[in-house]
Parts: C-alpha cells; structure tokens; sequence
C-alpha cells in the first residue's frame, strides 16, 4: 500500500496545488491563463469570484458571484458553483453542482453530483482532541495521517440542503443525503 500513497484521496488533495501547476502549463490555447488560473474561454465566472492560484476552470463551467476558490481547485466540464460557495483544495468532475452557499473542502467529488443549498463538508476535526481523520471502508477504520480531509464522493450522489459530511466521509456512487443530515460514519 505504501507505493499507492501518494495515490489515495486524502493525500491527493493535500498534494494539488503542485500537480494543477504542472497540468497549467500544458493547456491550450482555449484557456486564459492568469498568475496560476486557467479559465476555459466558454466558462462564465461571475462578478465577485474570488480565484487564488492555482485553479483550472474547464469548458462550460460556471461560477456564481462572490465563490470563492482557493488551495487548489479543478473543476471539469460543465461544473457550476452557485454563488456564495467556497471550494478549497478540491477536484470536482464534470457536469457537478454545488447550488450556493456550500463549502467543498480537500475533498474529491464524482460528475453528475448534487450539492443543495448550505450542505458542506467538514474538513477538519475542530470536535476532538485527536486531529487525524480515519475513514471507514469495507469494514474497517482506516486512519489517513492526515488532519485535513473532507469527502470522497461517487457519481451521481444527492446531498440535500444543509447537510454536514464528517471529515473522512466515503459515499459510493449514487447515494443520497437527506436534508439536514449528519453522516458522521465512525459514530454510526
């Protein structure tokens, strides 16, 4: 397991600030690059964006006004970020959306996901003394080494509105979140 990892979703997402950097300077012409923000010549970013470097906005992306997008952000095609969202150290796959007022934080999100207004994902454990965060997969706790580390989430999964993923959340593809729900999976 060890020579995968650099290859697990925790230590991805702490590592993308220099893998975006890398994949920025081989875009083409159809990105505006601007100190570290490649912006696709077909995205719409809102008046009020915050973008700090380095982010990749692909085609047909959409960011509402006042996001704000920080550590290290991929947005594939056809992404919208509702206004008022803040996304940190993220990838986020195509055709996804986050409605507004959500934070997306070190996390790694499927296409065709789903977030309603004000559902985040905790990041950090600011709840316990221990900072590490463990994920539960396959029947097992598996702690990450790591103290920042929001979700992994499958296509096609729904997150209602004001929903609060744990740190270290895994949900499989399609799954669904209720409206106000706390999954919290090391707790039940």
């Amino acid at each position: 397991m060890k020579a995968y990892a650099d290859r697990l979703p925790w230590n991805l997402v702490n590592t993308l600030p220099p893998i975006l950097g890398t994949v920025i300077t081989q875009m083409g012409s159809d990105y505006v690059i601007n100190n570290g923000v490649a912006v696709h010549a077909s995205a719409t970013i809102e008046q009020g964006a915050i973008l700090k470097a380095p982010i990749v906005i692909s085609a047909n992306c959409f960011v509402g006004a006042h996001a704000y997008l920080r550590g290290g952000v991929f947005l594939a095609e056809s992404v919208s970020i509702g206004p008022g969202c803040e996304i940190k150290s993220c990838v986020i796959s195509a055709h996804s959306s986050m409605a507004h007022f959500n934070f997306i934080g070190d996390s790694l999100i499927g296409s065709y996901v789903n977030f309603e207004a004000g559902a985040i994902t905790a990041n950090h454990h600011n709840d316990k003394e221990d900072k590490r965060i463990h994920v539960f997969h396959n029947g097992n706790v598996i702690d990450t080494g790591v103290t920042k580390f929001g979700s992994l989430i499958g296509d096609h999964t729904k997150i209602g509105a004001n929903a609060v993923l744990s740190p270290g959340t895994l949900l499989p593809m399609s799954s669904i979140v209720k409206r106000l729900q706390l999954i919290d999976q090391l707790t039940g």
